[in-house]
């Protein structure tokens, strides 16, 4: 008899057939099983397979290393915990006594991990309170109904960024910036009524002119000049007034739609500078530039002529089709004809315009980005000789642009043509029924003619209606793409309720500091206590935590768990811009930006004197190379100090943070780019600056650090020794072996010189 996969919790897919069959086996009547997780690592972090389940009566588990199945009765006591570190996660199951089994598994199931857990707690409880299990709508997530990860209030799985198709009603969003402007537009809206409404009038005028003027003239009655002068000069002065105010109409709208686009770009831009480095993380350069420049620019087109045009195009239809029924409601009703078939088509391409305008936007961003990469870029492409490289991927690139453009522009080139045919079928049909009407004495020439004139400007306005229907959607597609930035909220918020500090002195605590990038835990329950105008320096090996204690520290990142105090307020309680201002950073790779050194340096502080800046340059030790530059302190610097060495770059660098005077001074590897004699330089002057100031310094080179007040050592985001250097290499712990093996490192390379002279001598 074949076994069925046994169902799960929550919108999990069921089990593999090779578990399900075994599990089902050791179930009791009545036992369900709720949550499980497949374990793909064994204890050597070899890939192997095995499988962790919870039921609402126990918990199942066969490890990569066992031959059988383990289980263990759901109880008081018993605590299932995990905890993840290098992509690799580990789930501990806990008892009074201690660890009583351990799986591991990479992080690409830590949501399923999540979930058991979820599961263990909440049917365990239930057991021992006695009362049936009983999940809150709050600890379900509304879209799948999978349990929550604890302390969650989304699901990892359902919270993604929204690639659904924009909707046309996306433009109606535009009004938040729209709306400063609305008595221009009402203003617009009222010349554009004006301008349509005196667009009509001429061919009013053909049906007195026809039917008063020239048919009686071939009839043999005399030209009647005088009323001949009025309807020309009415004519006349219908084609003047429109053409006047259209002109005004259209100027009116232009320069709202350039400022509408300018307020759009600034506010997406200061959000952008808003979200925190959590956002940028996930984003390409590429793109982020391609939404703000070549979305917001194809918003404006559509704002300042497709929306103006759509505007026209409507209020000429609606005007014309209401004379056409004022003047003959028969031949009107034959002239409507063809609008339900054209209604339809629109329909139907709008709904594949929808969809492939926002494709066409995230493969144009996919050509942006080889650029963004290439472009700053292309000394690491030279040195590596990657230029035919790079060009097929941006070929690539290109190509996929053009085929997606290919498959739209295929199914408009089939739209456009259809509606003109059908115009040009219902005018055919107008001229049969008005000739038909003639002959049967139910209507004149001068109507027909009237009518004809008129259709032709319905069914033209018709056709360019039609034609809309693309620049709105990938309008709509533009401004989707915008608000996705504008509606992300930061994960750096400004405080409701601000803490002002009047004078910081620098003393820096965190309390049980913790921090996770997306699944991944980084630091874990941090303490450390910094008191004003001491040095620390932070130790550990890459990926240990150093730099992202830093970040939390400057509030580049929110802690997930503990608190990060300034002088014992929450550094969340105090304004980003304003706590900021307090800290002069350091980065490992320095970054200047195009223009003057002067204006490098002064970067954060604009207003610096050339005193000040050169005061902070020689603290550096940078005025002397910067003296010998052509133009000195107004030299021009390349983009990202392009012209300088990285020593020179690291030295303006730091001068840029020594002249804001920052109470608190954080080096990350400030030294590591630049060489031993200008190492010694810097060193020299960090001496100096150092005092008063509470620092924070990051260093491979544990040398560097041996005039720190105190060391921090980090492992595996946890703090696991503090001392100065004497007490840590006496202790010969962590910090003890790093020492060592970097001074064995050091040892290897001096002597390579020398064994290489010896070598050579005895060669010869």
């Amino acid at each position: 008899m074949s076994q069925k996969p046994l169902p799960s919790a929550g919108s999990e897919p069921a089990l593999p057939g090779r578990w399900a069959a075994e599990l089902e086996a050791r179930l009791a009547p009545g036992e369900s099983l709720q949550a499980w997780l497949e374990i793909d690592l064994d204890a050597r972090l070899k890939f192997a397979a095995g499988l962790v389940a919870v039921s609402d009566r126990r918990l199942f588990a066969r490890a990569p290393d066992d031959s059988g199945w383990n289980e263990w009765p759901l109880r008081a006591g018993l605590a299932l915990n995990h905890h993840d570190h290098a992509g690799v996660g580990t789930l501990e199951l806990l008892d009074d006594n201690g660890r009583l089994a351990c799986w591991r598994y990479t992080l690409a199931h830590n949501l399923a991990a999540l979930r058991v857990i979820a599961e263990f707690d909440l049917q365990r409880d239930a057991l021992v309170s006695g009362r049936p299990a009983e999940r809150a709508d709050e600890d379900v997530c509304p879209k799948c109904r999978a349990p929550l990860p604890p302390g969650e209030d989304e699901c990892p799985a359902c919270n993604r960024e929204s690639t659904v198709a924009p909707s046309t009603w996306t433009l109606f969003r535009l009004w938040r910036f729209a709306r400063p402007y609305r008595w221009q537009l009402f203003t617009g809206f009222l010349l554009t009524l004006a301008s349509t409404g005196a667009q009509l009038v001429p061919p009013y005028l053909t049906m007195p002119l026809m039917d008063e003027v020239l048919i009686p003239f071939q009839n043999g009655k005399p030209i009647d000049w005088p009323l001949v002068s009025m309807y020309l000069g009415g004519l006349l002065g219908a084609a003047l007034l429109a053409w006047v105010l259209g002109w005004i109409r259209t100027y009116i709208l232009a320069l709202v739609s350039e400022r509408i686009g300018r307020d759009l770009r600034t506010t997406t831009y200061d959000h952008l500078l808003g979200l925190s480095l959590e956002y940028f993380g996930g984003k390409r350069t590429g793109d982020l530039m391609a939404r703000i420049g070549n979305e917001t620019d194809r918003i404006n087109i559509f704002l300042s002529l497709d929306l103006l045009n759509f505007a026209t195009d409507v209020l000429m239809i609606a005007m014309t089709a209401v004379i056409l029924f004022s003047i003959n409601p028969w031949l009107a009703l034959v002239t409507l004809l063809p609008l339900p078939v054209i209604a339809w088509l629109i329909h139907v391409v709008r709904e594949k315009l929808r969809t492939g305008f926002e494709k066409i936007d995230r493969v144009w961003a996919e050509v942006t980005n080889v650029l963004a990469d290439t472009i700053p870029g292309i000394r690491v492409v030279k040195a590596f000789a990657q230029e035919k490289r790079e060009g097929e991927r941006f070929r690539a690139a290109n190509e996929h642009n053009l085929a997606m453009n290919d498959k739209l522009n295929k199914t408009w080139s089939l739209f456009t043509p259809t509606v003109t045919l059908l115009t040009e079928i219902g005018l055919l049909v107008v001229w049969v029924f008005g000739i038909w009407q003639i002959a049967h004495g139910d209507s004149t020439v001068g109507v027909l003619t009237a009518f004809l004139a008129y259709i032709g400007r319905f069914y033209t306005r018709l056709d360019s209606m039609s034609r809309i229907v693309s620049a709105t959607q990938r309008a709509a597609s533009s401004t989707k793409r915008i608000f996705d930035i504008l509606d992300h909220v930061s994960s750096v918020p400004e405080p409701s309720k601000p803490v002002h500090l009047e004078k910081v002195t620098g003393r820096i605590e965190l309390k049980k500091a913790s921090f996770r990038y997306g699944t991944r835990a980084v630091t874990r329950d941090v303490d450390l206590t910094i008191q004003p105008g001491e040095m620390i320096g932070l130790v550990g090996h890459s990926g240990s935590g150093k730099s992202t204690l830093v970040n939390l520290i400057c509030r580049f990142y929110d802690v997930s768990e503990g608190q990060v105090l300034i002088d014992g307020v929450d550094v969340r309680s105090v304004p980003v811009a304003e706590f900021r201002r307090h800290i002069g950073l350091v980065l490992q790779e320095p970054f200047l930006f195009f223009g003057t050194i002067a204006e490098n340096i002064a970067y954060g502080k604009p207003d610096a004197t050339r005193e000040e800046i050169i005061a902070a340059a020689r603290a550096a030790h940078a005025h002397e190379f910067i003296l010998r530059l052509p133009h000195g302190y107004d030299s021009l610097v390349g983009e990202r100090g392009q012209g300088l060495s990285g020593g020179e770059r690291q030295r303006i660098s730091i001068a840029r943070a020594l002249l804001i005077d920052p109470r608190i001074l954080i080096l990350d590897e400030a030294t590591s780019a630049v060489d031993t004699e200008t190492e010694k330089e810097i060193q020299k002057a960090l001496d100096n600056l150092v005092r008063g100031r509470t620092t924070i310094a990051i260093a491979h080179r544990l040398s560097t650090l041996r005039k720190a007040d105190r060391l921090v050592v980090m492992d595996r985001g946890r703090i696991v020794e503090i001392g100065n250097h004497d007490q840590l290499m006496a202790a010969e712990g962590h910090y003890y072996k790093l020492y060592m093996a970097q001074a064995r490192n050091v040892d290897t390379e001096d002597m390579l010189p020398r064994l290489g002279g010896l070598n050579k001598a005895h060669a010869e």
